[in-house]
């Protein structure tokens, strides 16, 4: 069975762009890894820059062979170059009842 998650990158300082592209990346990697499932993934920014992205991974067991993944493993040191990862709590957005963010083509 599937697992929907949210993560949430943080930009470091004038590294907006370059998580930009490496979110666009991220779904073809795990897809071409056989990760996830076909449904359409969702990012969305919020007001302090942070991106939030919605996707479906294919299973738990997915998840943990992501952690093995060579490739997997290279996108995800290169997002630790750019961005820092944050939990949801800490967005401005989640603090009332219906968080909104703005979303990204």
């Amino acid at each position: 069975m599937g697992r929907f998650v949210i993560a949430s990158y943080t930009p470091k300082p004038g590294r907006e762009a370059d998580l930009a592209a490496l979110v666009s990346k991220h779904m073809g990697v795990l897809r071409a890894e056989g990760l996830v499932t076909e449904r359409p993934a969702y990012a969305m920014r919020a007001k302090d820059g942070t991106i939030l992205e919605v996707f479906e991974w294919l299973s738990a067991e997915a998840v943990e062979a992501a952690h093995t993944n060579a490739s997997v493993m290279e996108l995800w040191g290169e997002f630790g170059e750019v961005c820092d990862f944050r939990p949801l709590a800490g967005l401005a957005e989640c603090e009332g009842m219906f968080a909104e963010f703005e979303p990204i083509p």
